[in-house]
């Protein structure tokens, strides 16, 4: 018999609400997150270190009064960085890297009071939007294990629709909070780039590109955890506009008549599966009957630059990671994947004037998006082109680069696009498809501006609430 059966009835400030209250314990939160992993893990494969004598611990030596006290979190196995665990980044050439120190960001999550008990699953270097590294072996969808469960935040995405914890660590640096939720039916929000600090590890991730948040069962837990974790670090070399508020209060606040278009023209011209379009038309029609000013517009943007850019990007990216081990190792042939090393390969062989051309285009797609949002508050597009294609479709292994980087983009042509402009984006499972699959809509503002997501993303929420919406167990 399960153990706390209401457990995966609260999101985590619901969680968290109880354990204030005094009606649970958070030994017993623990306990319950621990069960689920140890009875659904083995199918899915999500979380791939546990950490549950570290949770034990925390709460042991007294957790901090914080919004999310005594709540269980599950941090990736890339980017944020726990002291004294190894950060594997999904690679066994990085498996024997444990770093000193705790990353600002996990010092922020564990003073906001949440119980670290376990890392999750990512695909090699979080070079691909699906889940799938060698070294962990793949993370599958709870919605259904033959597909993929979306990545690079696969495993956090995974755990999460399959109730192990409210909430888990992600990050994106072209879809990789966006995807997996919108292939596992989550809230997941990529911040303003510099919302979240990566002190003191890196200045910033992929030249601007990645972000470090969550995925999520609510909106507000979304918004409380930014609450949480915003705000610049130590040395950092730049830094986002500071928020107005408490991005908790925006999710309850009347967002007003905005000015809402919608598109459902992929950037580099990738045609879209009909669910996907179906779910997006719904949604505008609802911001429509909730009294926004909404119209269909196309945005004047470089589309067919936007990929090349992030071609340049990711190849030099990895070309410096596999440069930077700790210890100076250098990959040998059964260390790391094909895709990885084919694509590092190129960046090796980028120039400087090259890689200086990428980040000038994607600065260039910020500053006409920018013009866009003169005009428009919100920007709604399809989360993803497809459904979450089978296991083996997004093959690091496979021989031949280009195609895998096609198949990648044509997946997912929507995210990378807010990745270089650096706005925040967010995906809301707001819809089914035909086959009962979750299907997501994006919800992209200007620079800078969460809030007006919150205040957007809580109303739809509220509308047509998808919290009863969540994968059967059989644990």
């Amino acid at each position: 018999m399960t153990s706390l059966p209401e457990y995966e009835s609260f999101d985590g400030l619901g969680l968290a609400e109880l354990v204030r209250t005094r009606q649970v314990k958070p030994e017993e939160l623990l306990d319950a997150a621990i069960e689920r992993v140890e009875a659904r893990n083995p199918k899915l494969n999500a979380v791939v270190n546990k950490l549950y004598d570290y949770g034990r611990a925390a709460i042991a030596a007294g957790l901090p009064e914080g919004p999310f006290t005594g709540v269980p979190y599950l941090i990736k196995e890339i980017a944020s960085q726990i002291g004294g665990v190894p950060t594997t980044r999904g690679s066994r050439f990085f498996a024997d890297v444990v770093p000193p120190a705790d990353s600002e960001h996990v010092k922020r999550l564990k003073r906001a009071g949440l119980v670290i008990f376990g890392k999750t699953n990512t695909c090699e270097l979080g070079a691909s939007l699906t889940c799938e590294p060698r070294f962990h072996g793949p993370t599958r969808n709870p919605w259904n294990l033959g597909l993929t469960p979306g990545g690079s935040s696969g495993g956090a995405a995974a755990a999460v629709a399959s109730g192990m914890a409210p909430m888990a660590h992600a990050s994106d640096g072209f879809g990789s909070i966006r995807a997996p939720a919108s292939c596992c039916g989550l809230v997941g929000l990529k911040p303003t780039r510099a919302r979240n600090t990566f002190a003191p590890y890196q200045g910033e991730g992929m030249a601007g590109l990645s972000a470090e948040h969550a995925v999520t069962l609510s909106v507000r837990d979304s918004a409380a955890l930014l609450d949480a974790t915003a705000g610049a670090g130590e040395g950092d070399p730049y830094a986002a506009p500071p928020p107005a508020g408490s991005y908790l209060a925006e999710v309850k606040a009347k967002p007003g008549r905005l000015r809402i278009a919608f598109t459902k023209k992929a950037p580099n011209g990738t045609p879209l599966e009909r669910d996907p379009i179906r779910v997006l038309e719904e949604t505008a029609r609802l911001c429509e009957q909730l009294g926004h000013g909404v119209e269909e517009a196309d945005p004047k943007v470089d589309g067919d630059l936007i990929w090349p850019a992030f071609n340049v990007l990711i190849a030099t990216s990895l070309a410096v990671q596999l440069a930077s081990h700790p210890k100076g190792h250098k990959p040998g042939p059964d260390d790391i994947e094909t895709i990885t090393r084919r694509t590092a390969e190129i960046g090796e062989r980028t120039g400087a004037m090259d890689y200086m051309r990428a980040s000038v285009t994607a600065h260039h797609i910020g500053r006409q998006m920018g013009a866009f949002h003169r005009t428009y508050d919100v920007l709604l597009t399809p989360a993803l082109a497809t459904a979450p294609p089978p296991l083996g479709h997004l093959d690091m292994m496979m021989d031949d680069v280009r195609e895998y980087w096609r198949r990648v983009e044509t997946f997912s042509p929507f995210t990378v696009w807010f990745n270089e402009t650096g706005q925040p984006a967010m995906v809301i499972p707001i819809g089914v498809s035909g086959k009962g699959l979750p299907v997501c809509v994006q919800l992209v503002g200007r620079s800078g501006d969460e809030a007006t997501l919150f205040r957007l993303a809580g109303q739809l929420e509220q509308a047509r609430s998808w919290a009863h919406r969540l994968p059967k167990t059989d644990a």
